[in-house]
């Protein structure tokens, strides 16, 4: 029989001792103690290496996607196609999509700037990037566009005040993610080196409860929303296309919730739709088991997801909660983080393959400023024929 799994000892003290300052920060960014202590307890019991396979590994078989599973849009041009951008049109003119962006995390891969606020062009960030792309959506709509964009405790103030001095519409909103504490790897509350608590963003699963909780998504439901459109800051090639959004509102219509775009593999490693519990969901490769050869699929997952807005609201969503080892001031550090894509295996969901190269490219992601350098003259080409710039 298994021991009861305990939190350290020195752990709730730890907790009690924290600054009012920081009690308040983790409390309006969706600190759940009860949650904390018991990822805390996991972290006494047995081999560490072995505890995050069990606990990061999705059970059962693994197998790679049927064929039909991942579907394309019929071509440009095509009746088919028309078709759909008409539909998306459509819906777009009725006001039944928001676009939310994911601007959050820890702010440290470009040099401690926050990314939406990297300059992409001299003059064109990231952010302001966003900004006109909504604006062309919005006068081709012929109404605003809700946009928002999801911060954490390490991004929310200088992004409100870009937004303040960029004088963005009222339909551009923040919402942040939540904020935790990291642990020592024997469950005690990591300190840093300036002997404060180490605190984290937990990961973009936070995106969900987090828009429920700034009541953002309430609202737009009750104003006739339908549809959110969700998407990294710095993939600039993932924008509002009338077609895919008219694709997804035929296939909403049959009870699909979730609509992700997925892109040929050219090298990539990440999140991949895999057969698993029953459906196809998308799993980052560390929760593959040994025997799955994730070569066996072709794509990938790009984090580009349209969602029907009533079940992302209101269905009871279990989120996985992942152990990360990170090296913070040469230190070990454990966080618990969450994966989006989860939605993957919680609601019905289709996976539709877009472009990753050209003006049609969907995928332009943007990690650092190495990266950004090779991919300017592709951003630039998508950038100008979807009214970035």
């Amino acid at each position: 029989m298994m021991r009861a799994m305990t939190t350290h000892p020195k752990l709730e003290q730890q907790l009690a001792g924290i600054a009012p300052e920081l009690k308040n920060r983790l409390h309006s960014a969706g600190f759940d103690q009860s949650r904390f202590l018991g990822l805390a307890a996991t972290l006494t019991e047995g081999d560490a290496a072995e505890r995050r396979r069990q606990r990061n590994a999705v059970k059962g078989e693994v197998s790679a996607p049927p064929p039909s599973s991942i579907v394309k849009l019929p071509a440009a041009g095509t009746p088919e196609y028309e078709k759909y951008r008409a539909l998306g049109e459509a819906a777009l003119e009725r006001g039944e999509l928001a676009f939310c962006t994911m601007a959050g995390g820890m702010a440290t891969r470009m040099g401690g700037i926050v990314k939406a606020l990297a300059e992409v062009f001299p003059g064109h960030t990231f952010l302001s990037m966003r900004l006109a792309e909504n604006k062309t959506a919005s006068d081709r709509a012929g109404r605003p566009i809700p946009l928002w964009l999801m911060t954490s405790d390490a991004t929310d103030h200088d992004l409100r005040e870009a937004l303040k001095k960029a004088n963005a519409p009222a339909h551009v909103q923040c919402f942040m993610q939540d904020l935790s504490l990291r642990l020592t790897p024997t469950g005690e509350l990591f300190f840093g080196a300036a002997n404060e608590p180490s605190t984290h963003a937990t990961g973009h699963g936070d995106l969900i409860d987090a828009l429920r909780r700034s009541g953002l998504l309430g609202q737009f439901i009750d104003n006739g929303g339908k549809y959110v459109w969700i998407t990294n800051v710095d993939n600039l090639g993932a924008s509002i296309d009338d077609a895919l959004l008219g694709f997804f509102v035929e296939q909403a219509g049959k009870g699909i919730d979730v609509q992700c775009e997925v892109c040929p593999k050219a090298g990539d490693k990440g999140g991949i739709p895999v057969h698993a519990e029953g459906k196809v969901q998308v799993l980052e490769e560390f929760r593959l088991p040994p025997n799955f050869d994730p070569k066996t699929v072709n794509v990938f997952n790009t984090n580009t997801f349209l969602v029907r807005a009533e079940p992302i609201a209101k269905a009871p969503l279990k989120w996985t909660y992942f152990e990360v080892e990170k090296k913070v001031d040469d230190k070990p550090a454990i966080q618990f983080e969450r994966l989006v894509q989860e939605i993957t295996a919680h609601l019905p969901s289709l996976f539709v393959e877009v472009p990753r190269d050209g003006v049609l490219s969907r995928f332009l992601p943007v990690k650092d400023f190495d990266e950004l350098a090779r991919r300017r003259a592709d951003i630039e080409a998508v950038a100008r024929v979807r009214g970035m710039l």
